[in-house]
C-alpha cells in the first residue's frame, strides 16, 4: 500500500549520523510514510546491523524501508533525482543524513503544506553548538501573513539575502524571541532552506526535480536552491518555525563548491 509521504535520505559514509536519523523518524507522531535511503557509502550501509533494527523497528510501525545502493557516484543532484525517481508519496520528505527530527515534525510540515498547496515547505536546521551566540543583526523574518504567493529569488537580489536567518541557531533564537510555539506555527518568507524539505512530489517533477544534474559536472553544490527556485516560481514555497530539524554539525561530504547550480544554470 502507497503511503502519504516518502522520506527519502541521501547518505554517505555518515553511519553514525544515519543511524541516529533512522532512530528519530521511529519517533514520528505522524505515521503515514515510507523510507527511502539512497546510499553512496565506501561500505553499503544497508549491510550494518543496526541499520538492519532501526528498518525492522520501522517496518514493525508499518513504514517500509528500503536502503538502495546508488553507484557510481554522479554528484548530489543525481543523487537526489534518484531518490524522486523512488518515490511514491504524494510528498517527498528530502532529509540529509545528518538531520535529526523532533516528533512532530513530519506532521507539522504536512499540514502547514496542505493548507498552503505551494510546491513546498521547509524547516531551517539548528545547529545547537551555537545556542549561545545570538545574533540578532541576522534575525531578520518576513512572515506571510495571507496565503504563500510564487517568486522569483535570483542571487544578489534583496530576496536571496534572506539566506543568514538559517545560519547557526538563528531559526530557533528568533522563535524563542517572538513566543512562536508548534500549536501557533508560522509561515515565513525564504531564500532557500537546506537539509530538511517537505516537497509536493507532483509539482516537484512537472518543474524538472533535480534531472539538470546532467547539466552538472560531478562535482557541484546548490542542487537543492536550484530546484526550490523553479518551485518557487510556479508555486510559492515557505520556510516554518519554530523548526525541529537540528543539524549533527558534521563536516560536509561535498567539499568542492566551485560549481554552485544556481548560478551554473542561469
Amino acid at each position: 500500500m502507497a503511503r502519504k509521504i516518502s522520506v527519502l535520505i541521501p547518505a554517505y559514509n555518515r553511519l553514525n549520523a544515519l543511524i541516529a536519523a533512522l532512530t528519530a523518524l521511529t519517533a514520528q507522531t505522524y505515521r503515514d510514510f515510507e523510507v527511502i535511503v539512497s546510499d553512496q557509502s565506501d561500505s553499503f550501509a544497508g549491510n550494518d546491523l543496526t541499520i538492519q533494527t532501526l528498518i525492522r523497528i520501522l517496518e514493525l510501525h508499518s513504514h517500509p524501508v528500503k536502503v538502495l545502493y546508488n553507484i557510481p557516484k554522479k554528484g548530489i543532484a543525481h543523487q537526489r533525482q534518484f531518490l524522486l525517481d523512488h518515490a511514491s508519496g504524494d510528498y517527498s520528505l528530502f532529509m540529509d543524513d545528518d538531520v535529526v527530527l523532533e516528533p512532530d515534525v513530519i506532521g507539522r510540515m504536512l499540514k502547514a503544506l496542505e493548507e498552503e498547496k505551494t510546491g513546498f515547505c521547509g524547516m531551517a536546521l539548528i545547529g545547537l553548538s551555537y545556542l549561545n551566540d545570538v545574533r540578532p543583526h541576522q534575525h531578520a523574518i518576513e512572515f506571510w501573513e495571507d496565503k504563500v504567493q510564487p517568486e522569483t529569488i535570483r542571487p544578489g537580489t534583496k530576496e536571496w539575502m534572506r539566506y543568514p536567518l538559517h545560519n547557526a541557531a538563528n531559526i530557533l533564537h528568533v522563535g524563542q524571541k517572538l513566543n512562536i510555539t508548534p500549536h501557533q506555527q508560522k509561515k515565513y518568507k525564504i531564500a532557500w532552506v537546506g537539509g530538511c524539505i517537505l516537497y509536493d512530489t507532483k509539482k516537484l517533477r512537472e518543474t524538472g526535480g533535480f534531472s539538470f544534474w546532467e547539466q552538472l559536472p560531478e562535482e557541484h553544490c546548490g542542487e537543492d536552491v536550484l530546484a526550490q527556485h523553479r518551485l518557487m516560481k510556479e508555486h510559492g514555497g515557505f520556510g516554518l518555525i519554530p523548526s525541529g530539524a537540528y543539524h549533527l554539525e558534521l563536516p560536509t561530504t561535498i567539499m568542492n563548491r566551485e560549481v554552485n547550480a544556481p548560478e551554473y544554470l542561469v
